[in-house]
């Protein structure tokens, strides 16, 4: 505890870096799923092929890619950008079947509803598919979340500051200390990031609230 309280700027720095390491992709890949996650729902012959590959996508292992970014990006070996557009990738992968699913899940007699009354496709997707989605939607996106705030340690290894930098110099100073302060700050880490998408959530489907309550009352 003497240690954390001695060194907590610089946990609080590092912190502060990894949680932007791994918000980032999550809200990059978001927006790159729902399109793809639309046309795999909408196009059933493209479920599969869009399925399959976001799973290759995501057997790729995590170091091996933040090396190859900088040949990808042309970019340097310690510039975050890698990282980003990595887990952006890992995040798309994880997303895509999860938003397919969710647009799958919506009653198909609540979107003939929809365009009954006169709404387009555009306007039924933004404002009835997508917000029935959103529960769906959601749960794949706590653990891309998690899955991100622990990837995103492994690029310690090749010099990107965050909490996984007091994993390697734990490690390198025989100091378990160190390791235990930056494993409590990740799981912290991660809590936070689910309690965010959590509160979101409810934010988005105020009906669901209304449901539980009426089913309290039942």
């Amino acid at each position: 505890m003497s240690w954390f309280l001695g060194h907590l700027p610089e946990v609080a720095g590092l912190m502060g870096n990894h949680a932007r390491l791994a918000a980032l992709p999550l809200v990059f890949g978001l927006l790159l799923a729902l399109p793809l996650g639309w046309l795999a729902r909408r196009v059933p012959a493209l479920y599969t092929p869009l399925v399959a590959l976001a799973g290759l996508l995501y057997t790729i292992p995590s170091l091996a890619l933040f090396i190859l970014m900088p040949l990808v990006l042309g970019t340097g070996i310690l510039d975050p950008t890698n990282v980003v557009v990595a887990l952006t990738l890992y995040t798309v992968a994880l997303l895509v079947r999860t938003v397919a699913d969710g647009l799958g899940s919506v009653p198909e007699e609540v979107a003939q509803a929809a365009s009954a009354m006169g709404i387009g496709r555009v306007r039924r997707l933004l404002t009835v598919e997508l917000p029935l989605a959103v529960p769906v939607i959601s749960a794949g996106l706590r653990v891309a979340a998690v899955s991100n705030v622990s990837i995103v340690s492994i690029a310690a290894l090749i010099g990107v500051p965050q909490l996984g930098s007091l994993f390697t110099d734990g490690f390198a100073r025989d100091f378990p200390t160190e390791i235990v302060v930056g494993i409590v700050a990740c799981i912290v880490l991660a809590l936070v990031f689910d309690l965010v998408i959590i509160a979101v959530t409810r934010l988005l489907t105020p009906w669901e609230r209304a449901t539980r309550a009426v089913r309290g009352a039942a």
